[in-house]
């Protein structure tokens, strides 16, 4: 199992890019066919994504690629073309805009007609979804559990502050209208994202820092969504990737608390002890968990 920690974003209509991207620190990449690919450029760069997918080396990573929204003309040639084509070799498709369940059993029912006929196992072709609406958070709970093939939730909070009507400028970063706001203007949506998530066993990522050169703002950015819960987040940078990984990873105090907590526990189970006590602190069954999973995070992102 590979962390995603890091998502960076790559225009599928360029390979020179992609090549790139996949020789980056980045713990994941997906190919974009929405917002970094032009209208006039969206057919002609469904043949890239098909080739970058069958062809380059992803290493441990997910081939993954970001269709255009149900809601526009690209979307279901964006499926049938490379799932027929690269479907051996594809793990997952990001839905954009993703705005109810109906959504999701769409590409599921496409999805397996394709598989049946490209005589790939049923389910293979797993999806990752947008959620970037008001109708799209209003629904996330059906959202949810709506497809078997469903493994994460991504917030994409520009789309969301327009579908909100919310004035602001640069996606990521803060703005007088943030100061004006007493609190996160993001904190609920991101918040309910993350329960929805958890509750379905799915990973959550956040969306991106548009303005790749505020280093602060990205950690910020990130500090943010870990404390909330997040995996991960977005890169729209190679720039980004560094800083990424380091908030979502374990700091080294993180990892030692984290030891010593399942070590205690550990040791007084076995000598039949039901309190127990670290550095003078009482330890109970939830703190257990959260140390645990401070280990698995450290395992899979390699720290252990």
């Amino acid at each position: 199992m590979r962390a995603t920690r890091s998502l960076l974003a790559v225009p599928g209509s360029n390979l020179k890019m992609v090549e790139k991207a996949l020789s980056s620190k980045a713990d994941a990449v997906f190919l974009d066919l929405e917002d970094a690919v032009a209208p006039g450029e969206k057919a002609a760069a469904r043949g890239s994504v098909i080739r970058a997918i069958n062809e380059f080396d992803w290493g441990s990573r997910s081939r993954l690629y970001r269709m255009n929204a149900l809601d526009t003309p690209y979307f279901y040639r964006d499926v049938i073309e490379i799932a027929e084509e690269a479907g051996e070799m594809l793990d997952a498709i990001l839905i954009p805009k993703v705005q109810s369940a109906g959504d999701l059993h769409t590409l599921d029912k496409l999805l397996s007609s394709i598989e049946i006929n490209a005589g790939l196992e049923p389910g293979k072709i797993r999806l990752e979804a947008q959620i970037e609406s008001a109708g799209g958070l209003a629904s996330i709970d059906g959202i949810a559990r709506a497809s078997s093939r469903l493994e994460a939730f991504h917030f994409g909070p520009g789309d969301f502050a327009a579908s909100l009507r919310m004035p602001g400028g640069n996606i990521g970063v803060s703005d007088e209208w943030d100061e004006a706001y007493p609190g996160h203007r993001f904190h609920y949506a991101m918040q309910r994202i993350v329960v929805a998530a958890r509750a379905a066993g799915l990973r959550v990522l956040d969306g991106p820092v548009a303005d790749y050169r505020d280093e602060e703002a990205l950690r910020e950015s990130c500090k943010i969504a870990r404390s909330l819960g997040y995996d991960g987040k977005w890169c729209i940078h190679p720039a980004q990737i560094e800083t990424v990984n380091e908030v979502f990873s374990p700091t080294e105090k993180e990892v030692e608390w984290a030891r010593k907590v399942v070590s205690a526990y550990e040791e007084a189970s076995a000598a039949g002890t039901g309190s127990i006590s670290v550095d003078g602190q009482m330890v109970d069954n939830a703190s257990i968990k959260m140390a645990r999973n401070t280990l698995d995070i450290a395992r899979i992102a390699g720290m252990l």
